[in-house]
């Protein structure tokens, strides 16, 4: 990134839940697994509950949520709120009542298929006509689950060792869902990642934990971009990433596939972009890519790919106005998938 653009960047996990739903961790434990992975700042959303401590935990910025979670479905991901959300069937309640208290959300694994070969039942978003404020498109344990069939020993063997080959890029109806909310809107409609960290146990001859939290940590991430360095006042430092979530300020990678997440970014003559931003064009106004290894690059314009690259970097001239975003792929696998970038 150009030396002259103070940027600030700060990976963090989404989509967390401990004992107060249906994890197996306290808020101290998952502080301390997010610590070891090299993460500032993590979101707990526990099913129905808003009861956990905040704060700085372990040097980690713990933040609570809730996903809010009906039985049948349409689970939202409630951010920035300070009073429980009693769950409804109607996701265009559950939406209404997260604004009116203060908050946004994110409709959660909106897509999980309906043809899974296992125990667990698909929730999905059943109305896409009833507009969330943005979009959890990529769920590591949804797509495993997505993936995962249970009724052959050696697929389940497969499952459980190779657990990162079932999780192989966001489900296609949700980029696409995500691009036609996009492409409806002035404003940018963000995206966030999410682990559904559980860090389910099971019983064989002893007690096992399957998905521990520091595994799960290290998969599917938020890099987000701040213009200041993260306060260590933690009410301000909260709103510093809710704010930068809401609006779309962040790039989602699984860093199961590279550690080391690309910098996305648009400059034109004399000011900087990066992502859920917005730039005017100039004859001087060019996109950036910059991963740490080679990969495969697409460009994408208002849900069109416009720009298809193998290279470690890309540097793609913008002659039009739209928003643009950025996919990258590694090994035949997604890796990162930024927010809209608006050049106006």
């Amino acid at each position: 990134m150009n030396k002259s653009i103070d940027i600030h960047k700060y990976c963090g996990a989404i989509h967390i839940h401990t004992v107060n739903s249906d994890g197996t961790g306290s808020v101290s434990d998952i502080a301390k697994a997010a610590n070891r992975c090299g993460l500032s700042w993590i979101i707990i959303t526990d099913h129905n509950n808003l009861d956990i401590e905040e704060g700085y935990i372990d040097g980690v910025l713990v933040i609570k949520g809730e996903e809010i979670s009906s039985e049948y479905g349409n689970h939202y991901l409630a951010f920035g709120i300070d009073n429980f959300i009693e769950p409804s069937d109607n996701c265009e309640k559950n939406i209404i009542k997260v604004r009116e208290n203060g908050g946004f959300g994110f409709a959660a694994h909106p897509d999980e298929s309906v043809n899974r070969k296992n125990k667990y039942k698909p929730l999905r978003w059943t109305d896409k006509n009833n507009i969330p404020d943005g979009v959890e498109i990529w769920n590591w344990f949804s797509q495993w689950a997505d993936n995962y069939n249970s009724n052959n020993i050696f697929s389940v063997i497969y499952s459980y060792i190779f657990k990162n080959n079932l999780v192989k890029r966001p489900a296609s109806d949700t980029i696409k869902w995500w691009d036609c909310l996009n492409n409806s809107s002035d404003k940018i409609i963000p995206a966030i990642g999410g682990t559904d960290a559980h860090a389910m146990r099971v019983r064989y001859i002893i007690p096992v934990t399957i998905f521990p939290y520091k595994f799960m940590l290290n998969t599917i991430v938020n890099e987000i971009y701040l213009d200041c360095p993260l306060s260590s006042d933690f009410n301000i430092a909260k709103e510093q990433i809710l704010s930068a979530l809401k609006s779309g300020n962040n790039v989602i990678a699984n860093k199961s596939v590279c550690k080391k997440i690309p910098e996305i970014y648009v400059l034109n003559s004399d000011s900087f972009a990066g992502c859920g931003g917005s730039i005017s064009k100039d004859e001087n106004t060019f996109l950036y890519v910059e991963n740490s290894v080679i990969s495969n690059i697409k460009i994408l314009k208002d849900g069109i790919e416009i720009h298809n690259c193998k290279a470690k970097s890309c540097k793609l001239k913008i002659s039009q106005t739209g928003k643009y975003r950025v996919q990258v792929e590694m090994n035949k696998r997604g890796f990162a998938y930024s927010n809209p970038i608006i050049v106006k």
